[in-house]
């Protein structure tokens, strides 16, 4: 896709969640965009391998690729994973038209978080389908741990009820071992330059910050898929 084709897109979904205007500023404002992700990509060293972080969902020869930093305390990326994820899920993952990779990142900003992304990943050892189901689940109960004096209780019981064996999921959380893998993602967010969360990277196009209306997001991956299939592959 040519620059201004690229523009186009950023500036509607920019447009969309209300944080750009429209004409020659949003031109300005994807062009700064570009330029900062180019900048970003440049200089992150090359010692993080984002194929071993985060859970991936759909084909690996999707056309589309996309790469999600989440916070599980954010309440915009709760919002997202609640009203906008089960479409895309359906209309683009489980088509095999998106290769989708979730990264959770811990930004700090939020109480709880740590303990719950730890839950998670230590959930994710134990297979993608049990990770799915916590996944939802943690987003789900979101204001319980959050707000808790003890939120390991509260996320051992989802762990347990998403179907894991406990004493492995306990051994995992007392001993730290998915820790590199938190701290691993926290510095990739930082070397590309996340903001904020949630911040969606389409692989070969500037990155959508926020939760935008589903309908703007279908609206981007129709876009990007027709233009991946159309000229066999993004640049």
């Amino acid at each position: 896709m040519r620059a201004h084709g690229v523009l186009r897109i950023i500036a509607f979904a920019l447009a969309a969640a209300g944080c750009a205007p429209e004409g020659p500023a949003a031109d300005e404002a994807g062009r700064e965009v570009l330029a900062s992700v180019a900048r970003s990509s440049e200089a992150a060293p090359q010692t993080l391998d984002i194929s071993r972080l985060g859970a991936d969902r759909g084909a690996e020869d999707a056309p589309v690729h996309i790469v999600e930093f989440s916070d599980y305390g954010c309440g915009y990326c709760r919002k997202f994973h609640e009203e906008t994820w089960p479409v895309l899920l359906r209309d683009f993952v489980d088509a095999g038209k998106v290769e989708w990779k979730f990264l959770p990142y811990v930004t700090g900003l939020f109480g709880n978080t740590t303990a719950a992304t730890a839950a998670a990943e230590c959930v994710l050892e134990q297979g993608d389908t049990l990770f799915h189901t916590m996944n939802s689940l943690v987003w789900g109960h979101q204001s319980e741990w959050k707000r808790a004096s003890d939120p390991a209780s509260i996320l051992r019981g989802l762990a347990h009820e998403s179907g894991v064996e406990l004493m492995r999921y306990d051994a995992c959380v007392s001993q730290g071992r998915r820790t590199e893998r938190m701290e691993a993602a926290k510095a990739l967010a930082r070397q590309v330059g996340v903001r904020g969360t949630p911040t969606f990277y389409i692989v070969g196009y500037p990155p959508i910050q926020g939760a935008l209306p589903t309908g703007a997001f279908v609206h981007i991956l129709t876009l990007v898929y027709d233009e991946a299939t159309k000229t066999g592959g993004i640049p």
